[in-house]
């Protein structure tokens, strides 16, 4: 059984952390190089059906970034804390007792060790850039790996690769400045029925500016009402029913380009306690829906949002 081993040193990250080393989070160029090589483990027919990660802020975000981008959902990331601050012994050692199951395995972790661990497979010093990729071929099982079973394919340096990604497939001519999945994005208008009146959530947005309700990225291998869903828990603190059918879409310029936003509605079940809500440096705001789309920001989601009281009234039809 022929197994392919990837090991990818995490991305750039910034100097400095109020969490110290550990919370260390990527630049924007780190964040960058790993979804690029997330393109190319794509492009290569090499994702990975199994990922082992560093719990460290950088190489967790590492991680998440590459596999998005190269189509997976980040439920095939799994973290081990040994990985942080690991003796190349270690990683070997947690390499070798993946799950017999996995044919391809990804390790995304920190150097020295990753270099060290590399260099020895390898039988020569190889040199690991941040977002740097190592490919192997394992000719056994994981417990057989060593210098013997396992042959480096190619070494891959995200420096080396396009700028830019393809939109809005693989095989695509056309380019942007980010992954494709950036530009289709879901929405949820958070409801109620409180004393007889239609009543929507509102948040404040990220720096508190304005009034907005949960919308972010399509996360890859969600639906768009389970992706929703995940908005409205971290943006607003609110748990529910997302509503099978599109309220509507909308459009807007980014990252020159334009987002396609679907919208869903979602009756909400449960509101989380600022303590639990991850986002709670957010203002939140039951408001009658009427009012709801006077306040929100986008004149287009507005529309949308007005007409909450109809299409549940369709929907009871």
């Amino acid at each position: 059984m022929v197994k392919d081993l990837l090991i990818l040193r995490h991305g750039h990250a910034k100097n400095k952390s109020m969490y110290g080393d550990f919370g260390r989070e990527l630049k924007d160029k780190g964040k960058r190089n790993a979804q690029r090589i997330g393109v190319w483990l794509a492009q290569n027919d090499l994702r990975p059906d199994h990922v082992i990660a560093s719990p460290a802020v950088r190489a967790k975000r590492t991680a998440e970034k590459c596999t998005k981008t190269s189509g997976l959902n980040v439920d095939v990331v799994h973290f081990d804390e040994r990985l942080f601050n690991a003796l190349p012994q270690t990683v070997l050692e947690i390499i070798k007792a993946c799950p017999v199951d996995v044919d391809r395995l990804m390790i995304v972790g920190h150097n020295p060790s990753l270099a060290s661990v590399v260099s020895a497979l390898s039988g020569q010093y190889q040199h690991m850039e941040p977002a740097s990729l190592a490919h192997f071929k394992l000719d056994g099982e994981w417990t057989d790996l060593s210098t013997e079973a396992a042959t480096l394919e190619q070494m891959v340096d995200s420096a080396d690769l396009p700028e830019l990604f393809p939109f809005p497939d693989l095989d695509s001519d056309e380019m942007r400045v980010r992954p494709a999945y950036y530009y289709r994005q879901s929405c949820v208008v958070p409801y109620r029925m409180h004393e007889g009146d239609l009543q929507v959530l509102i948040v404040s947005s990220s720096k508190n500016k304005h009034w907005v309700v949960p919308k972010g990225i399509h996360d890859p291998g969600l639906s768009a009402q389970d992706s929703a869903a995940n908005e409205a828990f971290e943006e607003a603190g609110v748990e529910g029913n997302v509503l099978e059918d599109e309220m509507g879409r909308y459009s807007y310029p980014k990252w020159d380009a334009t987002c396609e936003v679907s919208v869903y509605a979602m009756e909400v079940t449960n509101e989380l306690t600022r303590e639990d809500w991850q986002e709670s440096h957010r203002m939140r705001r039951w408001v009658l829906a009427e009012s709801a789309a006077q306040l929100v920001q986008n004149p287009d989601l507005g529309a949308i949002v007005g007409g909450l009281s109809d299409f549940l009234s369709k929907r009871k039809k």
